[in-house]
């Protein structure tokens, strides 16, 4: 196998660490499975016309004077996110007849075609000249073929995976010096602070909860620079008179698995997830997770692997925290948790993606 070219519209920088973090991790387990990666990716993740005009074709120049001055050097072009990414993977297969394979990750498929006909006329089209497609859980699958009919032996359902050598138990004397009250329980929730997560709704939750566990404390580590929706959650955070809630900016991935092995439980209370990755990473810790019944999460928490709730019911979302933090043992299968850690291992992510690049390769080669 020659060279796999990974494009992205997200990706870590040292300015933007966890932009896209995901990805990366997967070209660096692609790497230590001894595959020649060159990455292609846009890593700035600010906003505004002007500059999404200037980073996305900047990055698509990139994209096209590389691939054209080393096409006969590229097996396979795995492209992250349908749109915009998947256009750039299409063009380079209608010029140079590249193979690509293309993963939906989410907001892809379940959100973006429905923004206008060309982009979903252009989903479709990408998805239909993809030489295999990935979708990262089994709710995008149902989306995938909403849009576009696709041969079953080239649609896949494979996670970005969890690395168990990051996520994992640890002794108690590895998370001292976190900043977790010992007096109550912690709740932690990992992700970006904005509307879609479920924040609001968490607020009213934790209320609740505090009825019962009054020295509980929630910690929310993440971006906010969704400023405008900070600033409501901070706002009904205080007319809720809450106390105990700690944002927590962005952390390593060593550091979140430290936050996990100290927390109580994780909680998820989005309103759309393609996959939920953040709880299966709780889960290889061994944390209890919660979380809503949507996307991703509600087959991943499925069987009693974790808690699940109807999307946007505060009442279900506390009565589930307080369930967890009053006898975890009943709620859980932790036979049933480490099957599913190890069904989205690495390791085997590995195996899956090597046997689809070679097939789609060997005719490139």
């Amino acid at each position: 196998m020659k060279q796999i070219v990974v494009a992205s519209n997200m990706y870590p920088s040292e300015k933007h660490p966890t932009y896209g973090i995901f990805v990366r991790n997967q070209v660096e387990l692609l790497r230590a499975n001894g595959v020649d990666v060159t990455v292609l990716a846009n890593a700035n993740p600010d906003k505004g016309k002007v500059n999404l005009l200037r980073k996305y074709a900047g990055w698509f120049f990139r994209y096209m004077k590389y691939v054209s001055a080393n096409r006969k050097n590229i097996s396979v072009v795995h492209a992250h996110y349908i749109f915009p990414t998947g256009v750039l993977a299409m063009l380079s297969k209608k010029l140079w007849n590249i193979p690509y394979a293309v993963t939906a990750h989410g907001g892809d498929l379940d959100q973006m075609p429905s923004k206008s006909p060309m982009i979903r006329n252009l989903t479709a089209k990408i998805l239909k000249n993809a030489d295999e497609v990935i979708v990262v859980g089994e709710a995008l699958k149902e989306n995938a073929l909403a849009l576009q009919p696709i041969p079953e032996d080239r649609l896949h359902i494979i996670s970005m995976g969890v690395d168990t050598e990051i996520f994992r138990p640890l002794p108690a004397s590895e998370t001292m010096g976190l900043p977790v009250t010992a007096e109550g329980p912690a709740i932690l929730y990992v992700g970006n602070i904005i509307r879609a997560k479920g924040l609001l709704e968490l607020a009213d939750a934790f209320k609740e909860v505090q009825k019962n566990f009054p020295e509980a404390a929630l910690y929310l580590i993440g971006s906010r620079k969704d400023t405008a929706f900070t600033e409501k959650l901070n706002n009904k955070i205080g007319e809720l008179g809450l106390q105990n809630v700690h944002f927590i900016d962005p952390q390593p991935q060593a550091e979140i698995n430290r936050w996990m092995n100290a927390a109580d439980v994780l909680v998820l209370p989005s309103h759309i997830e393609g996959f939920g990755l953040v709880a299966l990473e709780a889960m290889a810790a061994g944390v209890p997770v919660v979380g809503s019944e949507v996307g991703g999460l509600k087959f991943l928490l499925a069987e009693k692997r974790g808690v699940l709730f109807v999307k946007g019911d505060h009442e279900g979302l506390a009565a589930g925290i307080q369930a967890v933090l009053t006898n975890k043992e009943t709620h859980l299968d932790k036979e049933k948790i480490q099957e599913a850690v190890q069904e989205h291992s690495f390791s085997t992510i590995a195996a899956k993606l090597l046997r689809l690049y070679k097939g789609m390769g060997s005719s490139n080669d």
